[in-house]
Protein backbone atom coordinates (compact mmCIF):
# COMPACT_ATOMS: atom_id res chain seq x y z
CA UNK A 1 0.00 0.00 0.00
CA UNK A 2 0.94 3.56 -1.21
CA UNK A 3 2.52 5.51 1.92
CA UNK A 4 0.44 8.28 0.94
CA UNK A 5 -3.53 6.96 0.02
CA UNK A 6 -4.28 10.54 -0.40
CA UNK A 7 -2.45 11.62 -3.26
CA UNK A 8 -4.64 11.35 -5.76
CA UNK A 9 -7.71 13.23 -4.14
CA UNK A 10 -8.58 15.96 -6.19
CA UNK A 11 -11.03 17.61 -3.88
CA UNK A 12 -9.50 17.57 -0.49
CA UNK A 13 -7.74 20.46 1.05
CA UNK A 14 -8.25 23.15 -2.04
CA UNK A 15 -10.94 24.44 -3.77
CA UNK A 16 -13.82 22.30 -5.20
CA UNK A 17 -16.55 23.57 -7.03
CA UNK A 18 -20.13 22.85 -5.75
CA UNK A 19 -21.92 20.40 -8.80
CA UNK A 20 -24.80 21.45 -10.29
CA UNK A 21 -26.50 18.05 -10.00
CA UNK A 22 -26.05 14.62 -8.13
CA UNK A 23 -24.56 13.16 -11.55
CA UNK A 24 -21.95 15.41 -11.61
CA UNK A 25 -20.23 15.00 -8.48
CA UNK A 26 -17.30 12.98 -7.97
CA UNK A 27 -16.90 10.56 -5.18
CA UNK A 28 -13.62 10.19 -4.70
CA UNK A 29 -12.63 6.91 -2.52
CA UNK A 30 -9.29 6.41 -0.29
CA UNK A 31 -7.94 2.78 0.42
CA UNK A 32 -9.18 1.16 3.48
CA UNK A 33 -6.29 1.27 5.57
CA UNK A 34 -7.80 -1.82 7.87
CA UNK A 35 -9.60 -3.81 5.25
CA UNK A 36 -9.16 -7.27 7.47
CA UNK A 37 -11.36 -5.72 10.51
CA UNK A 38 -15.06 -5.35 10.28
CA UNK A 39 -16.11 -1.66 11.65
CA UNK A 40 -18.48 0.77 10.96
CA UNK A 41 -18.19 4.24 9.58
CA UNK A 42 -21.14 6.85 10.24
CA UNK A 43 -21.76 9.97 8.29
CA UNK A 44 -25.03 12.12 9.59
CA UNK A 45 -26.29 15.20 7.18
CA UNK A 46 -29.13 16.70 9.65
CA UNK A 47 -29.54 19.56 6.96
CA UNK A 48 -29.97 17.71 3.56
CA UNK A 49 -32.11 19.63 1.03
CA UNK A 50 -33.78 18.98 -2.15
CA UNK A 51 -37.07 19.66 -4.36
CA UNK A 52 -40.20 18.22 -4.56
CA UNK A 53 -40.71 17.09 -8.19
CA UNK A 54 -44.59 18.72 -8.17
CA UNK A 55 -44.18 21.93 -6.59
CA UNK A 56 -40.34 22.72 -6.55
CA UNK A 57 -40.66 23.81 -2.63
CA UNK A 58 -37.89 22.48 -0.54
CA UNK A 59 -37.81 19.65 1.24
CA UNK A 60 -35.06 18.71 4.14
CA UNK A 61 -34.22 15.49 6.03
CA UNK A 62 -31.88 14.12 8.53
CA UNK A 63 -29.89 11.38 6.35
CA UNK A 64 -27.35 8.66 8.70
CA UNK A 65 -25.23 6.83 6.41
CA UNK A 66 -24.11 3.71 8.14
CA UNK A 67 -21.34 1.58 6.24
CA UNK A 68 -19.14 -1.31 6.57
CA UNK A 69 -15.88 -0.55 4.52
CA UNK A 70 -14.22 -3.08 1.82
CA UNK A 71 -11.51 -2.36 0.01
CA UNK A 72 -12.45 1.46 0.01
CA UNK A 73 -13.50 4.26 2.17
CA UNK A 74 -15.50 7.62 0.66
CA UNK A 75 -13.68 10.89 1.26
CA UNK A 76 -15.92 12.83 3.03
CA UNK A 77 -15.35 16.16 1.69
CA UNK A 78 -16.79 14.57 -1.67
CA UNK A 79 -19.59 13.15 0.13
CA UNK A 80 -20.38 16.61 1.39
CA UNK A 81 -20.48 18.16 -2.18
CA UNK A 82 -22.22 14.75 -3.13
CA UNK A 83 -24.67 15.77 -0.91
CA UNK A 84 -25.17 19.07 -1.48
CA UNK A 85 -25.33 18.62 -5.48
CA UNK A 86 -29.22 17.79 -4.32
CA UNK A 87 -30.13 21.35 -2.96
CA UNK A 88 -31.68 21.99 -6.43
CA UNK A 89 -32.43 18.42 -7.39
CA UNK A 90 -36.14 17.26 -7.91
CA UNK A 91 -36.54 14.04 -6.66
CA UNK A 92 -38.93 12.54 -4.58
CA UNK A 93 -37.99 11.16 -0.65
CA UNK A 94 -38.00 7.31 -1.66
CA UNK A 95 -35.73 8.55 -4.74
CA UNK A 96 -33.37 11.13 -3.18
CA UNK A 97 -32.93 8.19 -0.03
CA UNK A 98 -32.16 5.04 -2.16
CA UNK A 99 -30.60 6.90 -5.06
CA UNK A 100 -27.59 7.99 -2.63
CA UNK A 101 -27.13 4.85 -1.49
CA UNK A 102 -27.45 3.42 -4.65
CA UNK A 103 -24.38 5.32 -5.68
CA UNK A 104 -22.75 5.21 -2.58
CA UNK A 105 -22.82 0.96 -2.91
CA UNK A 106 -21.78 0.99 -6.60
CA UNK A 107 -18.76 3.46 -5.94
CA UNK A 108 -17.22 1.49 -2.62
CA UNK A 109 -18.78 -1.87 -3.09
CA UNK A 110 -18.80 -2.09 0.87
CA UNK A 111 -19.55 -4.98 3.02
CA UNK A 112 -22.81 -3.75 4.26
CA UNK A 113 -24.70 -0.43 4.06
CA UNK A 114 -27.79 1.15 5.56
CA UNK A 115 -29.48 4.50 5.50
CA UNK A 116 -31.53 6.46 7.47
CA UNK A 117 -33.72 9.17 5.45
CA UNK A 118 -35.64 10.91 8.23
CA UNK A 119 -37.91 13.44 5.76
CA UNK A 120 -39.35 16.11 7.81
CA UNK A 121 -43.21 17.22 7.00
CA UNK A 122 -44.73 17.16 3.85
CA UNK A 123 -47.90 18.34 3.79
CA UNK A 124 -48.42 17.38 7.14
CA UNK A 125 -47.52 14.09 6.93
CA UNK A 126 -43.22 13.13 7.80
CA UNK A 127 -41.97 10.53 4.88
CA UNK A 128 -39.04 7.87 6.37
CA UNK A 129 -37.17 6.11 4.05
CA UNK A 130 -34.98 3.24 5.18
CA UNK A 131 -32.30 1.21 3.08
CA UNK A 132 -29.95 -1.74 3.65
CA UNK A 133 -28.14 -3.53 1.24
CA UNK A 134 -27.96 -7.16 3.16
CA UNK A 135 -27.38 -8.40 6.36
CA UNK A 136 -24.41 -6.65 8.64
CA UNK A 137 -21.28 -8.47 9.29
CA UNK A 138 -21.59 -10.63 12.11
CA UNK A 139 -20.38 -9.28 15.18
CA UNK A 140 -20.48 -5.77 13.38
CA UNK A 141 -21.35 -2.75 16.41
CA UNK A 142 -24.30 -0.78 15.07
CA UNK A 143 -25.07 1.50 17.49
CA UNK A 144 -28.72 3.37 17.25
CA UNK A 145 -29.18 6.20 14.59
CA UNK A 146 -30.32 8.26 17.77
CA UNK A 147 -32.64 10.22 15.55
CA UNK A 148 -36.12 10.52 17.18
CA UNK A 149 -38.98 10.08 15.17
CA UNK A 150 -40.85 12.97 14.59
CA UNK A 151 -42.93 14.43 17.09
CA UNK A 152 -43.63 18.13 16.19
CA UNK A 153 -45.27 20.22 19.15
CA UNK A 154 -45.98 17.06 21.04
Amino acid sequence: MSNNIYENLSQLGGSASQPEKPEDAILETVANPRPGSDYLVRFTCPEFTSLCPVTGQPDFAHLVIDYAPARLLVESKSLKLYLSSFRNHQAFHEDCTVGIAERLIEELQPKWLRLGGYWYPRGGIPIDVFFQSGKPPLGLWIPDTGVQPYRGRG
